[in-house]
């Protein structure tokens, strides 16, 4: 599948601006078919705000992440992100270092950092009940598995299937990823 049909399937709320980044697992047939995909997309997408991350690389397949960076920013900033993040190791908050932090964390290969879920724009409440609860013991499932506001994240769901319902829709019509993508 094209690297642009990825970034329409796994990643149109964060094209809408609806939502902070997305993750999908790329698969390639080479190092450098990877780095030239994500140069080329970064080098479209950044004047839009939209950045593209490798968190994890294996053989074949890599671990993409696409976010919108100001968004993230504003998110890391939040006190209690912050208070979260550092039990974790992550210090000085900026979007980069965050990043590499994140990238480093997947690299120990210990275990899955499931601190991501704030990177994604996941509720806090969410990614804490994860983490305490083993990924045991939600209420509901979407997105991701929720453990406090329910309500709320049923709507956030349908929101970001709709999302990605018509932008699938308007890319099959011929809409590039370049025109669907927000501008902020």
């Amino acid at each position: 599948m094209a690297f642009e049909k990825y970034l329409v399937d796994y990643c149109s709320p964060t094209l809408a601006s609806v939502k902070t980044a997305n993750l999908f697992n790329w698969f390639y047939e080479s190092h450098t078919e990877l780095w030239e995909q994500l140069s080329y997309w970064n080098l479209l997408m950044n004047p839009k705000g939209v950045y593209l991350y490798v968190l994890r690389e294996h053989p074949k397949k890599a671990l993409i992440y696409v976010c919108r960076k100001k968004r993230l920013e504003e998110n890391l900033k939040r006190p209690e992100i912050t208070a979260f993040l550092s039990a974790y190791g992550y210090r000085d908050l900026n979007v980069e270092t965050a990043i590499e932090r994140l990238k480093s964390r997947f690299a120990t290969g210990e275990a899955f950092p499931h601190e991501i879920g704030v990177f994604l724009d996941y509720p806090l409440g969410d990614v804490v009940g994860f983490i305490e609860n083993g990924g045991r013991n939600y209420k509901c499932s979407g997105c991701w598995k929720v453990y406090c506001d329910e309500c709320e994240s049923r709507k956030l769901f349908a929101m970001y299937q709709k999302c990605r319902d018509i932008y699938r829709r308007l890319y099959e019509e011929g809409r590039s990823v370049f025109q669907l993508t927000v501008a902020v």
